[in-house]
């Protein structure tokens, strides 16, 4: 794997790069669709790769080692196989989904974690060996490291105690990770996880951390989990001034177009979320112009298609009228259709931050195009 910085913004952090991986090149700044059981949901695999223009997706360790399991992935030849998605994957490690069953039961200890199956009730256990043999099992190109995600608010002593873990478990999944081999033919890679809540001091402790390691990249995770925005910021901000300038770098969990600008302002290069898809079955979708709720009554006769930047690419040509009946209607086609126009949109969205990074033009760009992709159409 190879990662190479081939522009910068002159008034930000923002830079343009490249990321190979055995599945494919991804250039960043990058958005990254969120398949968390292995499917994008409600969209086709041929679709991720047009109209979308996905480059990269996310898969899940919690969920798909509940459902499949790692017996049905391993004897497909990976989850590469399984879902038919020939460019690269990254694996959540599944902390994530282990901060969000508090309350269920899950009790987190030094040696990992145990928690009850939201499916069954059945109990489980993570370590950090047992989940980076998991994502060995399944075959990510990009592995992450297993940590505790800390709730907002927190204590700072709760926040300090939980990342100094997240570390002695970043050290457990290195060495485990260390001793073991890809399975099927392609190289993988382990990104750690800064941690450390809203404090800065924290943060720049567990970036250091972090840093010392010599990762093939890194992630900044615990944030966009309901602090304000401003202190996402903040966070992002000291970190990325830490984390070693040639390593990509990602901010989990984000967000909305504004957070990812803002973010690529900030000098990550990767991101995710579970909104484009989320809240095109609700109604809402991104467009150049705006975001538009699509069940309002307004768009009951408009028959223009939903956003004229895109009406060269089949969904792009359904009208508004159309789609919001479909939604009103709580047809499938119509979750469907907003969930390709939201990513598409994403997609477009980076890709046009990395034109005008490498044109010299991003933060000016930036300034503009916020305003206008926030406003309420």
């Amino acid at each position: 794997m190879k990662f190479e910085i081939q522009s910068t913004d002159a008034h930000s952090k923002a830079r343009a790069g490249s990321l190979s991986t055995d599945h494919g090149t991804i250039q960043t700044p990058i958005f990254m669709p969120v398949g968390t059981a292995g499917t994008v949901k409600g969209v086709h695999i041929s679709e991720l790769t047009d109209p979308i223009k996905a480059q990269i997706i996310l898969g899940n360790t919690y969920h798909l080692y509940l459902r499949p399991g790692l017996e049905v992935i391993e004897a497909a030849g990976g989850l590469h196989k399984f879902n038919s998605w020939n460019g690269p994957i990254l694996t959540d490690s599944g902390g994530y989904q282990v901060y969000s069953l508090a309350g269920t039961g899950r009790k987190i200890v030094e040696e990992g974690v145990k928690f009850k199956s939201h499916i069954d009730g059945s109990t489980h256990f993570f370590s950090p060996e047992s989940v980076m043999d998991i994502q060995r099992t399944i075959g990510a190109d990009i592995m992450m490291a297993f940590d505790e995600c800390t709730p907002y608010p927190c204590t700072y002593e709760y926040a300090r105690k939980s990342m100094e873990m997240t570390h002695r478990w970043l050290d457990r999944c290195i060495n485990r990770f260390e001793a073991t081999e890809p399975k099927y033919g392609h190289n993988q890679a382990l990104f750690p996880i800064v941690q450390g809540s809203v404090y800065k001091d924290l943060r720049k402790i567990s970036a250091e951390y972090i840093a010392e390691k010599g990762a093939f990249g890194n992630a900044i995770g615990g944030l966009s989990v309901g602090e304000p925005v401003e202190d996402m910021y903040e966070m992002a901000d000291e970190v990325t001034d830490i984390l070693p300038k040639d390593k990509p770098r990602y901010l989990m969990g984000v967000g909305t177009p504004a957070n990812i600008l803002e973010g690529i302002a900030l000098g990550i290069d990767m991101f995710d979320c579970v909104m484009p898809t989320r809240n095109a079955r609700n109604g809402m979708i991104f467009t150049t112009q705006g975001i538009i709720n699509i069940k309002n009554e307004k768009w009951k006769s408009d028959f223009s298609v939903i956003d004229p930047a895109f009406a060269d690419t089949l969904h792009g040509q359904y009208s508004k009228a159309y789609v919001r009946h479909l939604i009103r209607c709580e047809e499938m086609l119509g979750a469907m259709i907003a969930s390709v126009c939201n990513l598409r949109f994403y997609l477009w969205l980076v890709g046009e931050a990395r034109k005008e990074i490498v044109q010299g033009s991003f933060t000016s760009w930036k300034n503009r195009m916020i305003p206008q992709l926030m406003q309420r159409l």
